[in-house]
């Protein structure tokens, strides 16, 4: 899904969950413009903000963690 965001437009696609050795999700694993990365979990990063912005908006789903 593309999203304007600060004046770029980013494409979220391929997303899971990426977790510790506890099984606690810590990041994001995806392609953003077709380039693989990983998006913390923090409200401050703006990727994870939009990225949540666009789950609750039904936009996107986050795939479990394996």
């Amino acid at each position: 899904v593309c999203r304007l965001n600060s004046g770029v437009i980013k494409m979220y696609t391929n997303l899971k969950y990426g977790a510790d050795p506890q099984g606690n999700n810590i990041c994001i694993l995806c392609d953003i413009d077709g380039v693989n990365g990983v998006v913390p979990i923090d409200n401050e990063n703006s990727d994870y903000a939009e990225i949540m912005r666009q789950v609750a908006a039904g936009e996107l789903t986050i795939a479990d963690a394996d």
